[in-house]
């Protein structure tokens, strides 16, 4: 449990900002979170468009023009 949220927060920062992006272990970790994922069966997904209509709806009920 979190007791100090704000000394967390600025943790967090120096942490990101000393922190050098390292693209392969990235690579890495996207590989195998995609395995574990193929291994679930979740990818190749079986029908791509499968949902797509409700994905619209939500998407043209979030993205509302004009002001309030």
């Amino acid at each position: 449990m979190i007791k100090n949220r704000e000394l967390l927060e600025q943790w967090e920062k120096k942490y990101l900002k000393e922190e050098t992006p390292d693209f392969f272990h990235n690579l890495r970790l996207f590989e195998g979170l995609y395995e574990e994922a193929h291994a679930l069966g979740v990818f190749p997904m079986k029908d791509p468009l499968d949902g797509l209509e409700t994905k619209i709806r939500l998407a043209k009920a979030i993205n509302v023009s004009g002001t309030s």
